[in-house]
């Protein structure tokens, strides 16, 4: 008999795309997983290439055992498709770059890699968003998600932009020089809203 996963935390339905949720990450099932994702090149900025299996699950168990950093599974249709951790920014590095309000989230997101690799599904990465940010929004403390990308990484910029982030100022972190960046509930609703009209 397989051990039961922890319940969806979160999940909603997209048209055309089918349904995504967010569970708790699961050290024993989900952390084999998220190595294959993590060491492939296109996740060269979550800073684990060369980790080892069980280097992604100190990470992950150190995770676990915070009070204030939590990590989610996101699945698509019942499969893993993507990694998002909330974190509170006033426990983290980035809460000494700028003065932590009540009621910020910080955020980190990775979106695992196509099943098929030729062929991505369209809208994909942007329903995997929108689910983060609609689950991180639907916790009614949560008023502003802060997030601080590498530098370096233009494709996520440009995917925050899009969902209503405005960049702050450049900063630097323990791994990285990254973009601290912020979005609202009212910047979120209105990128929705603009992303909706097309």
């Amino acid at each position: 008999m397989t051990r039961a996963l922890p319940e969806p935390t979160y999940r909603r339905f997209v048209a055309g795309l089918g349904t995504f949720s967010l569970r708790p990450f699961d050290l024993a099932e989900d952390v084999t997983t998220l190595h294959s994702w993590v060491t492939q090149p296109y996740a060269r900025y979550w800073g684990l290439l060369t980790a080892s299996v069980a280097d992604v699950h100190a990470e992950y168990l150190r995770i676990a055992e915070s009070t204030h950093h939590q990590a989610f599974l996101g699945e698509h249709d019942g499969r893993p498709a993507f990694l998002m951790e909330r974190y509170e920014p006033s426990y983290d590095a980035v809460g000494r770059t700028y003065d932590v309000a009540p009621g910020d989230i910080g955020m980190h997101v990775l979106i695992g890699p196509p099943t098929v690799p030729a062929a991505p599904i369209p809208g994909f990465t942007g329903a995997v968003f929108e689910t983060i940010m609609d689950s991180l929004f639907s916790d009614p403390l949560v008023d502003r998600v802060v997030v601080e990308p590498d530098v370096r990484n233009v494709k996520i910029q440009a995917l925050n932009a899009r969902m209503g982030f405005r960049k702050h100022s450049v900063v630097r972190l323990p791994d990285k020089q990254a973009w601290l960046s912020f979005c609202t509930r009212d910047q979120y609703a209105e990128a929705h809203r603009m992303n909706e009209a097309g």
